[in-house]
Parts: C-alpha cells; sequence; structure tokens
C-alpha cells in the first residue's frame, strides 16, 4: 500500500511539472533575439543614491551613497562594501522582464508574493523604486518578480537571487583592518612568545627586533597584504563589552600595522569553532571572526621572515670579487666585460670561471640560523669571500665547517646561518678551478 502511495505522490508531482511547463513555458514566444522590456526603464546604475534590501532572512539594510562612497546607515553606521552594492545597482539597472507569467493575479501567495521574499526599495534622480521578489520557479530558471504599481506578475533570471538576497552582514565592508596599503611602513607582532618588529626601509624591509637582519621582502609584503585584504567571516558583536569571553582580555596575538603617522591594531582571541578565531580591530567596539590560518601565520617564528640568500649580489652586477682562504687573498675586477685578476698578481682572468664561482656563492642559501658563532668554526673562518657590485654596495660573507655541518656569517648582521654543506663544497670547487 505503501508503495502505490509514493506512485501516486509521484504521479501528481509530474502532473503539477508538466502542466507548468505545457501552461507557462510553452507559451514563451519563438526566438531568442527578441529584445527585452527593462524592468526600470531610464535607471542608470551610477544615478541610484540609496538602497534599502530585505532579504529572505528578514534583516533590512539601508546603504546610501555619501560622497561618492557608499555607506551603511541602518541598522548600523558603517563602510558598505563598495562591490556588494555595484552588483546590486548593475543588476537593477539591467533588470530585464523575461516574460509576463500572469497580468492579473488572483493570489500573489502563488507565487511567494505574499509577503515577498525579497525587497529592494532604491532612490534614483529623487524618484522612489522598488522591486519584490517571490520563489523560484518549478524548474528553478527564473524568479517571480512584481513591481509594487503595477499588479503583474513576471518572471527574472534566477542567478539574481545571490545579488539581491543580501543581509546587513553581506553588504558592509568586511575588511579587519583600515589602512593604506601602499603607505604601510612598520609591522610589529606580539605573541606570548615573541616580538617581532619590521621596518621599510625605501623599498626594502629590514628586521628590526628580536634582531636587526634582512627580511625576505615577499615573505613581509605578503603578511601585509593578506592583513589588508582579510576579511570578516561573521560578525560576532557589533559592540563587545566582556572581551574576557572571546578570549581578548590577553589576545593570542597582537598586530601594529603603521602607515606613517597613522597605525592600526588588531587583537587575535580564541578559538571562535573550527577554522576561526575571534578577532577585533583596536579602533572599533565589534568582535568578529576571521580565519584561523591567518592567526596561525602571525604565530610564525623571526626565522621565517629572514632573508635567506646569503648575498644580494649577482653574476651579472658584480664587479669586484675578493676571496680569503688559509691567510691567502685572491682577489678579481671587472673592466667592462673583461675580469682580471689584481692580487695576489695582476693577470688576465678566465670570465666564464669568475661567473660560475659568484654563481655558486650567490646562490647559497640558509637553511636555518642559530643566534651565536658559538661552536660554528666561525671564530676561525675557512673562507670569507666579498662582493661589490656595480652600485658600490659591498658585501662580505665567512664560511667554516664544524664537525659534520657549515655555517656562515654575514657581515653586521648577528648569529649564523647553517648551510647545506653540498653548497659549500660546490663554492669551494669552483674556488679552486680559479686557480
Amino acid at each position: 500500500m505503501r508503495g502505490v502511495r509514493s506512485l501516486i505522490a509521484l504521479v501528481v508531482v509530474a502532473a503539477g511539472l508538466g502542466a507548468y511547463l505545457y501552461f507557462v513555458e510553452a507559451k514563451k514566444e519563438p526566438g531568442s533575439d527578441k529584445k527585452l522590456e527593462k524592468v526600470f526603464t531610464g535607471v542608470a546604475a551610477d544615478k541610484i543614491d540609496q538602497l534599502t534590501i530585505k532579504p529572505e532572512s528578514g534583516d533590512r539594510t539601508t546603504v546610501q551613497k555619501q560622497s561618492g562612497s557608499w555607506q551603511l546607515t541602518q541598522p548600523v553606521t558603517a563602510k558598505a562594501d563598495e562591490a556588494e552594492v555595484s552588483g546590486i545597482t548593475s543588476g537593477l539597472s539591467s533588470l530585464e522582464v523575461q516574460r509576463v507569467v500572469d497580468e492579473k493575479p488572483a493570489d500573489l501567495k502563488e507565487y511567494g508574493l505574499a509577503p515577498p521574499r525579497i525587497e529592494v526599495s532604491f532612490k534614483a534622480g529623487g524618484q522612489s523604486r522598488a522591486l519584490q521578489i517571490g520563489q523560484k520557479t518549478p524548474t528553478g530558471t527564473d524568479l517571480y518578480a512584481k513591481v509594487p504599481d503595477n499588479p503583474r506578475v513576471f518572471l527574472i533570471s534566477s542567478y539574481l537571487d545571490s545579488t539581491f538576497n543580501r543581509s546587513t552582514f553581506d553588504l558592509r565592508d568586511k575588511g579587519i583592518l583600515r589602512v593604506e596599503r601602499d603607505k604601510v611602513d612598520s609591522l610589529e607582532i606580539t605573541t606570548p612568545d615573541h616580538e617581532l618588529k619590521f621596518a621599510k626601509n625605501g623599498p626594502e624591509w629590514k628586521i628590526a627586533s628580536p634582531t636587526a637582519a634582512r627580511a625576505d621582502f615577499s615573505a613581509v609584503e605578503g603578511l601585509v597584504g593578506r592583513l589588508n585584504t582579510a576579511q570578516m567571516k561573521a560578525l560576532t558583536a557589533q559592540n563587545a563589552t566582556d572581551l574576557k569571553e572571546y578570549g581578548l582580555d590577553k589576545p593570542d596575538v597582537v598586530v601594529k600595522i603603521g602607515a606613517g603617522s597613522a597605525q592600526a591594531s588588531l587583537a587575535i582571541g580564541k578559538s571562535a569553532g573550527e577554522g576561526v578565531v575571534y578577532a577585533k580591530d583596536m579602533s572599533r567596539p565589534m568582535v568578529f571572526t576571521i580565519e584561523s590560518a591567518l592567526a596561525d601565520e602571525l604565530k610564525k617564528g623571526v626565522d621565517d621572515y629572514r632573508l635567506k640568500d646569503l648575498f644580494d649580489a649577482r653574476s651579472f652586477n658584480t664587479t669586484r670579487v675578493q676571496v680569503v682562504r688559509n691567510g691567502q687573498t685572491l682577489a678579481f675586477e671587472k673592466n667592462g666585460d673583461k675580469w682580471k685578476q689584481v692580487s695576489p698578481a695582476a693577470k688576465d682572468a678566465d670570465g666564464a670561471k669568475i661567473d660560475s664561482f659568484i654563481s655558486a656563492v650567490s646562490n647559497a642559501r640558509a637553511a636555518s640560523f642559530v643566534d651565536s658563532i658559538k661552536d660554528t668554526g666561525l671564530d676561525k673562518p675557512e673562507l670569507t669571500v666579498t662582493l661589490k657590485t656595480d652600485e658600490g654596495k659591498q658585501e662580505q660573507v665567512s664560511f667554516a665547517r664544524h664537525e659534520s655541518d657549515v655555517f656562515a656569517q654575514r657581515g653586521g648582521e648577528p648569529g649564523a646561518a647553517k648551510v647545506d654543506s653540498a653548497t659549500y663544497d660546490g663554492i669551494v670547487k669552483a674556488l679552486d678551478a680559479l686557480k
């Protein structure tokens, strides 16, 4: 008996869908090149200066254009998400009637329009207009819609549901920090375990604390970029009063970004569930969530941001090479395209072999770092290489073996770098070829 009832139910559903296709879809006029009617004739997206959205969730949001930018005015005052609002204004200005399905509907509930599932009202050129959106058609390809001053029900494309069905959170700017990206010149990261400070000197980033060293430009810029573009995942509290509830009374991470005299600060608290943590822009009262992956990245140690290349110089811009090995000094200088040995005796040199040596040393990278040269052998280095570039920049790196490890120390930087022993063997081999 149960199987018979299921079969009857399926037949009823199929019959309903078939009736829709016959009486509604079959009435479409042939020809796909027919020009469709605009819902809002003469409305340009850039002329819309106010929007009120009531989505399916029921919250109501008003945004206004003020001094060329969009701002939320209800239910909260906040900067709006320009891309989200632009999508709505563009959608309204280009909105087309796919087809009129009922000129004088007897019951709007049939179309999900009593009350409307979604309501969008707007002002353009001093004139108020509105759009009411109901449910999807049985095929799911269109949405039922109407305007308040006309009884007819028409269809609009169903993909527009995601354009107009936007909540207050969707419409607000979800950036976690407010800072002028191109003016950022300092970055501080404080955790219970360490404090990192970075300073930008011209185009280059430097590590200022806990040690003075070159910073990996890509690593620091990448982090600044992620902080600048990171988005809230959810708004937890508009006006948080008890920060302890979110682990923000004693944050796991505090980030400060400086841009000239301006500064922005972000505090990150405890976990808010799988993949997210609580966070707070210190200049605003709200608490929100962000991806925990960003918090994990901010907990990295200083070595992750140190530049691993031992030399900045490369073979194409090096004009002088000096090597001190076992008390013997070997030096070469480049004049035009020609290399000459200048010490211990002046003579012609093999440019290809010198370029190979420069490549060998400039390709050397730190695998890790140690805080002190103790137990590295660098108190008595085996090899010291000095390179000078065509811009007059001079760099010096000393190498030494200690037991089975190889260490290097760059002039002017504390501690030492651990280097792959095969890399060092390649440097020695290239040096031997110069003799």
